[in-house]
């Protein structure tokens, strides 16, 4: 709306100034006019008007100066020069010092009226990026990063480390210690934070699909390929790509991929143009590459690639001191989006939490709180309200713990007829950890 838009005339004839407001007036800006470029100083600040309007040629102080000095105060301020045919070079220096642009005398009221609306739209422009930009940072500054155990901080001084440089990054531990986070923790705090992070699980794919997800595919490329489409590498240009689960990748795949790293450039399948990207890499893993290497089921040459800066994240267990954190922030995160008055964890149900061994880490605790919202009652949460119990005359041995853990396994396995898939979403782990906890105790389907 026009009537918002603030515009200053800066000119020592009475009559331009008298003519310029009657203009813009007309068409419903609201208008300040000044002879004197010291006056405009003193009440000069930033946005107290959208666009000044200034005579090169002034007393006391030209109109180049008072746009060097209204540009300390305020680098985003919109000005443009009035000058007279004969001031041509001297307004063109006025555009290197930062002016908008100029108009010369005689003036041309649509001329000059087409030059305010385009440069209060570029100043709205400006204006919505800036917005964007601090709406991103602040976005940043809430990241679900808690913890304050000497294991996390560690982390957390590691992410600083890397995240402005361009370093290739593996992140390692076990499904569910939020590997995906600390990815994105790591891209928001780089240079590129304004282009997207592609996350890609390239355990959820057969290869032939992978292939096609991660490089996209022309039109006919294949049965179903009705028209073409980008790959997550084309998408992640500018930006992060991230493969969680990078260890599950097939021979094949692992050749393609080396081959981007190496060149950042590649084909869409079935298709012949080479495209270029230019993005940083960031890998998970839960499993040992190492071991992968060694058995001939993963590229040393890639591992290297990958491997070029390591973060470790541990398993909750070892952190036993971010439980009461980490719970709290759930419960408050879960009250404000289930709009529920709970607000605390009682005594003895955060003596279970810190009890239990956590299999499937920080996911687990985050679904095991909101399990718990969602059946539990004002005040506070109680132990009834967790979706596991442990033996109170035990609640100091360490076989509790493991015993707590084996029960509610074989429990959810019985409640998905040992449908692996099924129990480990349940569990929010991964099928690798669940086989590796059912061989550890012993599980068997009865």
């Amino acid at each position: 709306m026009n009537d918002e838009v603030k515009i200053l005339i800066v000119d020592d004839e009475q009559i331009v100034r008298d003519s310029l407001k009657h203009w813009f007036e007309e068409d419903g800006y609201k208008v300040d006019v000044s002879e004197d470029a010291f006056d405009v100083l003193r009440d000069f600040k930033p946005d107290k008007w959208d666009i000044l309007l200034v005579d090169i040629k002034m007393p006391k102080m030209s109109g180049l100066e008072l746009l060097e000095k209204v540009k300390e105060i305020d680098p985003e301020s919109v000005v443009i020069i009035i000058t007279a045919y004969a001031s041509v070079p001297t307004a063109v220096q006025a555009l290197k010092n930062g002016a908008y642009d100029y108009v010369t005398k005689p003036i041309d009221p649509d001329e000059l009226s087409h030059l305010v609306k385009k440069a209060i739209k570029q100043k709205n422009l400006s204006r919505e990026n800036i917005a964007l930009k601090a709406s991103i940072d602040e976005m940043l500054n809430l990241e679900d990063l808690v913890g304050e155990s000497p294991e996390m901080k560690k982390v957390f001084d590691l992410i600083q480390m890397v995240a402005k440089q361009d370093t290739t990054v593996m992140i390692r531990g076990e499904s569910g210690t939020g590997k995906e986070l600390i990815a994105r923790a790591i891209h928001i705090n780089s240079p590129r934070k304004y282009y997207p992070i592609i996350p890609v699980n390239c355990g959820a794919f057969p290869e032939s699909l992978l292939e096609s997800e991660l490089f996209g595919h022309e039109k006919g490329a294949f049965t179903g390929a009705q028209y073409r489409r980008k790959g997550k590498i084309e998408m992640a240009d500018g930006g992060t790509l991230f493969l969680d689960e990078v260890g599950s990748i097939s021979p094949k795949m692992q050749v393609e991929l080396l081959r981007v790293i190496e060149s950042k450039q590649f084909n869409r399948v079935g298709g012949n143009d080479l495209i270029k990207v230019n993005f940083r890499l960031i890998s998970a893993t839960n499993e040992s590459l190492e071991k992968l290497v060694e058995a001939g089921n993963f590229r040393e040459d890639l591992y290297y690639r990958l491997n070029v800066f390591t973060i470790y994240v541990p398993p909750l267990r070892e952190r036993r001191s971010d439980i009461p954190i980490l719970a709290n922030f759930f419960v408050n995160k879960f009250s404000r989006v289930m709009n529920k008055s709970i607000r605390k964890i009682s005594n003895e149900a955060m003596d279970i939490l810190l009890k239990y061994d956590w299999p499937g880490n920080v996911r687990e605790l985050e679904n095991a709180i909101e399990r718990a919202m969602v059946i539990g009652k004002p005040p506070e949460i109680v132990p009834e309200d967790l979706p596991f119990q442990i033996d109170k005359g035990n609640n100091n041995s360490n076989d509790s713990i493991s015993d707590m853990e084996k029960s509610h396994i074989r429990k959810v396995l019985s409640k998905y007829n040992w449908n692996i898939t099924q129990t480990a979403a349940a569990l929010k782990i991964d099928r690798v950890t669940l086989y590796n906890k059912i061989n550890k105790y012993g599980l068997k389907k009865t």
